[in-house]
């Protein structure tokens, strides 16, 4: 099972629409799925969806695989700048810097 989560005008495609709450597609696991694949099967239109698409947390493209189990993130082409602040990358400690002393 794959959880599609999908965002604003894209949540029409999902059972809970309401944007107070989560809208998440629940879709079958298929071998060789990709973003597009699952895209397809839900039934959203490829010109509705956005460059900013999201596998695990991790930037991905229309040609990302997508396995058992993950999390896909759809934002639709009306959002493009919503993911610059949802999807902060974390700060890098001070070891990971490399701590100066």
């Amino acid at each position: 099972m794959v959880s599609v989560h999908v965002y604003g005008k894209l949540r029409r495609f999902a059972r809970e629409s309401d944007p107070r709450g989560e809208s998440v597609i629940l879709v079958l696991h298929r071998e060789g799925d990709t973003v597009r694949s699952l895209v397809e099967r839900i039934g959203i239109p490829l010109t509705e969806l956005g460059a900013n698409v999201f596998v695990d947390g991790r930037y991905a493209d229309l040609a990302s695989p997508v396995e058992e189990g993950a999390r896909l993130g759809l934002f639709p082409d009306d959002m493009q700048l919503l993911y610059k602040w949802y999807f902060r990358p974390k700060e890098a400690s001070s070891e990971e810097r490399g701590h100066e002393g």
